[in-house]
């Protein structure tokens, strides 16, 4: 694994020192999880952003709601019947 050298605030490394009480089993484990949580959030961010962009040019877009709504006329119904 590679090894990275960074900076702490006193409060972090307080809180690394006591890890295993929060069933860690490192204090690397808590970084690294920490850093996959922070990517998770940042990527959904990043969907949000963007569903909200689409959201906004579609509501704006007469022919994009025409096409939409001529495709879902065609769709079968919710209630499953035919």
């Amino acid at each position: 694994m590679i090894q990275a050298k960074f900076s702490l605030e006193e409060s972090h490394i307080q809180f690394l020192a006591r890890c295993k009480q929060y069933g860690f089993k490192d204090q690397s484990d808590v970084v690294r999880i920490a850093l996959d949580r922070l990517r998770t959030e940042l990527s959904k961010e990043c969907l949000r952003e963007s569903a909200d962009q689409y959201a906004e040019a579609y509501e704006k877009d007469g022919e994009t709601q025409e096409w939409t709504n001529a495709a879902l006329s065609g769709w079968p119904s919710e209630s499953g019947g035919n």
